[in-house]
């Protein structure tokens, strides 16, 4: 969950509940180890109309040093104790251990990304902890095996060194103390510079630098801290960046102008704490939007990426917080948002149309579809000739194209009206993510796809002649990596007539052979259920498991969980997972309301007030498992990280006979005094997610649904396994 990280890992919420959760259920054996007791402080809190008291605030002082001390040899204790309740399985740890990482790529290496002249990719030296950022003129590798053919870069036919090494992060880890982590990269449209932020962790920011791609030295400037956002302009001549203030709210945006020795201008300024700034540039570099918003509105700006020192013009203003992304082709903008209609919300995005010269005030939009309830747009990507959309009927993912300029003058149209093709995709999808599509002028796109039975596969489209590759996906059956490139996996659509079906004015490709896309589900089932939940309302349920290894009433389980941010539940194949599913077990996904894959308003109902929903839901599906014979009684377990640890925890309060045993992951456990009193800074989004406490009905669910406040006493809890951080990011 990317905006709870900060607060997830701070002593009040994982280390508190080593304590208040050490309760297990243990078979006949000899006495389990003793829990550390950690010293009870308590103090009294008011707020609203409630008091309450809190025996362990005291670990949340961070600046006493003596509280510190204290919590450092609790810790110490709370290791060895999770050392000596697991000391039963030692034999196999390794063994798992070692099966897993039997299953981890050697060879590793991004896959080529194809940009302009270049090659991009990242790939990892033996022996070394980070990764180099290379590139490769493909004029010079155009059949790209790996980066170790030819040996070192080098091509000894033309007598070349092909490769080039941009950014070494190992080198970068040095410059920040040994640790690299980067959170923003990007390159020049003319492919001369490197931009990317690294993170300070002695400052708690990220810093900018910029870096001459042709020599490799770091240029003088900028070099900024507290980046948050960047955009390259004026052909790779000027670079825009937002910083943020010291409650790490994007709130300025400066341009800096490539070599010069002028000081960076500042171009924006939002002085209203509430309002936070994001810029991007669009794919084909002709303009920078800036997006500004806050609970009560959100805007788009323009700005000529050529003249970027202009000034912006206000292209898009509406109520509330919406999802805008603006993108330009050949004199028309397009906006891919889920603003509300003429003051009505709407639960999924839709597609608008302007013209870049429109003269009116305010802007006129054209919407590009008409309105389908049962199709449902998720994303959109533009190249120069094609719009590219990932669709979804009920829980089917499909993914088509549509041939650039769109119709001029018409109405909205219904998709098939625009003929789209639809490229083909393996069963049981449960996630299309689209790019890095860097280069808009490039017939081919990227995607991932993901499933619950296949390995990530990595695939090029060729829009211009339907030819896909599978540029790089995991073979489990061989226990290694297979990185495919070339025609290894190139299936041409026209080669596949036979199999193409026309109706409706769309085309699409049916591939029966799954055994291309490296396909599990001979050996792994994939089954979707709808379970009830206790409103009523229909709750998705997805479980894996092995063919060989089922069998009725006798199978442990996992049921894991999100519902947070309307974000989807990861259901991608884990290598990892290999290992319990040989061993009989069945995994099982909830898409609990407060997640995504259902619209806005199945995200608005499991937040705030309804919050009690996303637990209400997950109880719903474990109960159902069990009631169905999928899961043996006492042999459910629960699984969550970050907020998805909220929602296990707080099923485990509600029923905590139903699980056996739980593994909530840096999870986010103490939502009252977080929200009330947080050590680190939150945003707008994190108070719509789980409620304001200055609002007397979300601080009371709050303190309902809070896991660290409502622990039942003398009660036989789950064994809880709790892992975090000393760090408190």
């Amino acid at each position: 969950m990317r905006h709870l990280l900060i607060p997830l890992l701070r002593g009040r919420l994982g280390r508190r509940l080593f304590y208040r959760w050490a309760h297990f259920k243990v078979p006949t054996a000899p006495a389990p180890p003793t829990p550390p007791r950690p010293p009870r402080k308590p103090q009294s809190f008011t707020f609203q109309d409630s008091t309450w008291e809190d025996p362990y605030s005291w670990m949340s002082n961070l600046g006493d040093k003596v509280a510190m001390r204290h919590m450092d040899v609790y810790m110490e204790q709370e290791e060895k104790y999770t050392e000596a309740v697991m000391s039963d399985t030692e034999r196999l740890q390794p063994k798992l251990q070692s099966e897993m990482a039997s299953r981890l790529a050697f060879d590793l290496s991004t896959p080529p990304l194809h940009w302009g002249p270049w090659l991009y990719y990242r790939r990892v030296e033996e022996g070394k902890q980070y990764p180099v950022l290379c590139r490769r003129l493909a004029s010079l590798n155009e059949e790209f095996i790996s980066h170790k053919s030819p040996s070192a870069g080098f091509d000894f036919t033309s007598g070349k060194r092909i490769e080039q090494k941009l950014l070494d992060y190992n080198q970068e880890a040095e410059r920040f103390g040994g640790y690299a982590y980067e959170e923003l990269s990007e390159v020049s449209p003319d492919h001369k510079f490197l931009a990317y932020t690294m993170y300070d962790k002695d400052n708690d920011y990220f810093r900018l630098s910029v870096r001459n791609l042709n020599s490799g030295a770091l240029c003088s400037k900028p070099q900024a801290e507290r980046v948050s956002n960047l955009a390259w302009a004026k052909d790779g001549q000027a670079l825009l960046y937002v910083v943020t203030d010291k409650n790490k709210r994007p709130y300025r945006i400066y341009c800096s102008m490539i070599g010069s020795t002028d000081e960076d201008v500042l171009l924006m300024e939002e002085s209203d704490d509430n309002v936070h700034i994001n810029i991007r540039h669009t794919k084909d570099f002709r303009f920078v939007t800036v997006n500004t918003f806050s609970t009560t509105s959100s805007k788009v700006f323009l700005i000529n990426a050529a003249d970027p020192l202009s000034g912006m013009t206000l292209i898009w203003d509406c109520e509330g917080i919406a999802h805008c992304i603006v993108e330009h082709h050949q004199g028309c903008l397009y906006i891919f948002t889920d603003a509300a209609k003429e003051s009505q919300s709407v639960d999924y995005h839709y597609l608008l149309r302007s013209p870049v010269d429109a003269s009116s005030s305010p802007r006129v939009w054209e919407s590009v579809f008409l309105d389908d309830g049962d199709l449902i747009i998720e994303d959109v990507d533009f190249s120069d000739t094609h719009l590219v959309l990932i669709t979804r009927e009920g829980q089917k993912f499909r993914i088509c194209s549509v041939t650039l300029p769109l119709p001029a003058g018409k109405e909205a149209v219904q998709l098939k009206d625009l003929n789209p093709y639809f490229l083909p995709l393996p069963k049981y999808v449960s996630q299309i993510s689209s790019g890095p599509n860097y280069d808009y002028y490039s017939s081919s796109m990227r995607f991932t796809i993901s499933s619950p039975v296949m390995p990530d596969a990595v695939v090029d489209y060729d829009l211009s002649n339907g030819k896909w590759n599978i540029i790089q996906q995991q073979n489990i059956l061989h226990e290694r990596t297979r990185i495919l490139y070339g025609t290894v996996s190139s299936v041409s659509i026209a080669e596949n007539n036979s199999n193409t079906k026309n109706s409706n004015s769309t085309n699409e490709v049916n591939v029966e052979d799954d055994n291309m896309w490296n396909d599990l589900s001979e050996f792994y089932a994939c089954e979707h259920y709808d379970v009830s939940s206790h409103d009523g309302v229909v709750v998705p349920l997805t479980i894996v498991y092995s063919h060989k290894n089922k069998k009725e009433n006798q199978n442990p389980g996992l049921l894991h969980g999100h519902g947070a941010y309307g974000e989807l539940l990861d259901k991608r194949w884990r290598s990892e997972l290999k290992s319990l599913l040989d061993r009989g077990w069945v995994v099982a996904y909830a898409d609990v309301r407060g997640g995504g894959g259902g619209g806005k308003k199945w995200h608005h109902d499991g937040r705030r007030t309804k919050k009690n929903n996303s637990t209400k839901d997950y109880l719903s599906c474990a109960k159902f498992l069990i009631e169905r014979g999928i899961v043996q009684e006492n042999k459910l377990a629960g699984w969550g990280f970050s907020a998805g640890g909220l929602l296990v925890a707080s099923a485990i309060n509600s029923c905590p006979d139903l699980f056996r045993a739980a593994i909530l992951k840096v999870p986010f456990l103490d939502p009252t005094n977080t929200l009330l009193y947080p050590i680190l800074p939150l945003t707008a989004v994190d108070y719509e997610e789980f409620g304001y406490p200055g609002d007397v009905d979300d601080f009371h669910a709050i303190q309902k649904y809070s896991p660290y406040d409502n622990i039942q006493k003398d009660a036989l809890y789950p064994a809880v396994l709790v892992t975090s951080s000393f760090n408190t990011r």
